[in-house]
């Protein structure tokens, strides 16, 4: 999951998170430069395989502390915005942790899933 997702989609959802948890942000959290910060690393990881060195050019930046938390966000817009309002009929229970989901499905009574097949 990780790897795959848009970096640039990434990022304007951080900074949709961001303000819409403002409340919960301390007024004197730096948000422009954090911003800017995730951007760098995001877009500039370079990393070691074996004798080589390699630039990431797509996906979580992998190996940096923030890959989990960066990740898990980006999903949790996607999560929100795509896949409970389309199943949420067919989900009688849906926790998630990270990337580990737990749910509860009640199969439709016709097929009207067909189209994401």
């Amino acid at each position: 999951m990780y790897t795959n997702i848009d970096t640039d989609l990434a990022l304007d959802t951080l900074k949709d998170f961001l303000t819409v948890n403002y409340a919960h942000i301390p007024t004197n959290f730096p948000t422009s430069l954090f911003l800017r910060v995730m951007e760098i690393v995001m877009k500039n990881n370079i990393f070691s395989f074996q004798d080589t060195f390699w630039l990431q050019i797509s996906g979580n930046a992998m190996g940096t502390s923030v890959a989990c938390s960066y990740a898990t966000i980006t999903y949790e817009h996607y999560e929100n915005m795509d896949i409970l309002p389309a199943f949420k009929d067919n989900l009688l229970y849906y926790k998630r942790y990270i990337d580990d989901i737990f749910g509860l499905w009640v199969p439709p009574l016709t097929n009207k899933f067909q189209k994401y097949t």
